[in-house]
């Protein structure tokens, strides 16, 4: 079984709640754009995905669906986010034999700085928070999001954009929100998840496009390359121009992106 919560000031959730209590579940974001829940079919394949690892019951995606067109059929730019928990019972850290998923849809607005990020760029420092590895949650979008809290945290007197954020074997992961990627003699690579780390819809739409290359990467095969980008579902692609000290040509960037997406095209 499943409940459906649209969220607003007015809406409740139980103090009993397993995503309240241990974070026990996990949320996609999307952008809405006329109506339409951009990538959607990469949202809901990350949505079976978390729900198969972590050992909830299958969902009912048909109401699902139905509620979510509902909910942004006016909006013609908007943010869809949905969350999931394993919803309330079980006794101390010991899920329930049954469950009665609690999910939460919000629509939000799309955040006005978003627009221009593609055009300005962004500048990342490099986080001292580092992120504990763990294989059971790699790439899965999960609500403990505690280490990525301390990254903002630390990120208000790094005087950057964003965090370029590291594992314990000093492997680069992704930044506090995006994924990352760079190019460097015309191939593109990015950072294996594996161990830790965020698998977003956007880079896995880009997938279909490019050829990438996940491997382990360190601070310096970024600071080496020749263009480097985050993205997300909401930014999109967007050029970095500086990681630390190191700074990047940002038309050039562009230009090596676009002229990639051209050949792959």
């Amino acid at each position: 079984m499943q409940t459906i919560i649209t969220a607003s000031e007015t809406s409740q959730i139980s103090t009993r709640d397993r995503g309240l209590n241990y974070g026990d579940g996990f949320f996609t974001t999307a952008i809405v754009t006329h109506g339409q829940v951009e990538h959607w079919d990469y949202h809901k394949a990350r949505l079976i995905e978390c729900a198969q690892r972590l050992g909830f019951p299958a969902l009912a995606f048909t109401p699902l669906e139905t509620h979510i067109s509902q909910q942004i059929a006016s909006k013609v730019k908007a943010v869809l986010k949905i969350v999931i928990t394993r919803g309330e019972g079980g006794r101390g850290y010991a899920p329930p034999s049954e469950c009665n998923l609690t999910i939460i849809m919000s629509v939000l607005p799309y955040p006005k700085d978003y627009h221009t990020l593609t055009d300005t760029g962004v500048s990342l420092a490099i986080s001292p928070i580092k992120l504990a590895i763990q294989p059971h949650l790699a790439g899965l979008k999960t609500l403990n999001r505690l280490e990525q809290v301390l990254i903002k945290n630390a990120l208000q007197t790094q005087q950057s954009d964003d965090a370029l954020v590291l594992d314990y074997n000093n492997n680069v992961i992704e930044t506090s929100a995006a994924n990352i990627f760079a190019i460097k003699n015309q191939k593109i690579f990015s950072p294996m998840l594996d161990e830790c780390g965020i698998k977003g819809v956007f880079l896995q739409s880009l997938c279909d496009k490019l050829a990438i290359e996940f491997k382990r990467v360190s601070l310096s095969d970024l600071t080496q390359a020749d263009a480097v980008f985050i993205c997300n579902s909401l930014m999109k692609i967007v050029p970095v121009n500086r990681i630390g000290e190191h700074r990047f040509d940002h038309a050039h960037s562009q230009l090596l992106l676009k002229e990639l997406l051209a050949k792959e095209a």
